[in-house]
């Protein structure tokens, strides 16, 4: 499974647009009157403010080069502020493994760079934005975790530990062991590295073969991208 485009909603496109492409130094993939792409890797994320109501925020990720996590860490704490969890500014996943670091940029996205030690390659050359693999995931927030569920475990989207799937946890969704996931959620469960809970917005996340989020009333949907 690869994440080949993510589609989130945000109010602050302008300052979006300068923090992400100015600060960070993603490259502009495009961009029109409500909204714009830039590119993550082999994926793109896209922002826009087209039908947006109230404030959105999301969780989501980028995987990064296995070895180099602090170089990543480093280079993340000279462009803006870096989140804490129990007063650590960074996230020991012993049971993946990985080590994470987070920040939130201006519309309220809790975004972690990740370095998964079995999934990720390595690079040897100085850390830049360009080393960014992909994005690695992405929190779907539903009305009903176990009923949306069933529908991604029918198009061969697992939960990762083979768990059943409940309203109250955080299931990790994936197709293949690459290091890409769904992180699927019903409301109310908190953000690592924020004091924000998961809340229904509006998202589309297109694969390789099908295009699935919530739509304008907080519905989820799944579609063929043949369709």
């Amino acid at each position: 499974m690869e994440i080949k485009l993510l589609t989130l909603q945000t109010t602050q496109l302008e300052t979006m647009k300068e923090f992400y492409t100015e600060c960070l130094g993603f490259a502009l993939h495009g961009e029109s009157p409500y909204g714009f792409q830039i590119q993550v890797g082999t994926s793109i994320l896209e922002f826009t403010n087209k039908n947006v109501a109230g404030a959105p925020y999301y969780h989501f990720a980028f995987n990064i080069p296995s070895n180099q996590f602090q170089e990543a860490k480093a280079w993340l704490k000279g462009k803006t502020t870096l989140l804490l969890e129990d007063g650590e500014d960074e996230a020991d996943f012993s049971f993946w493994p990985a080590h994470a670091c987070y920040f939130e940029d201006p519309s309220g996205n809790i975004v972690e760079l990740i370095a998964r030690y079995k999934e990720n390659p390595m690079n040897e050359s100085p850390f830049s934005v360009n080393h960014i693999l992909n994005i690695s995931e992405i929190g779907l927030v539903v009305k009903d975790a176990p009923k949306v569920g069933e529908q991604l475990k029918a198009i061969n989207i697992l939960e990762s530990d083979n768990e059943p799937i409940t309203h109250s946890s955080l299931h990790f969704m994936q197709e293949n062991k690459n290091g890409v996931f769904i992180i699927l959620t019903s409301i109310g469960r908190r953000w690592l590295f924020s004091e924000k809970k998961s809340k229904i917005f509006p998202l589309k996340i297109t694969l390789d073969k099908v295009v699935l989020g919530v739509d304008e009333q907080n519905e989820f949907f799944m579609n063929s991208t043949d369709s």
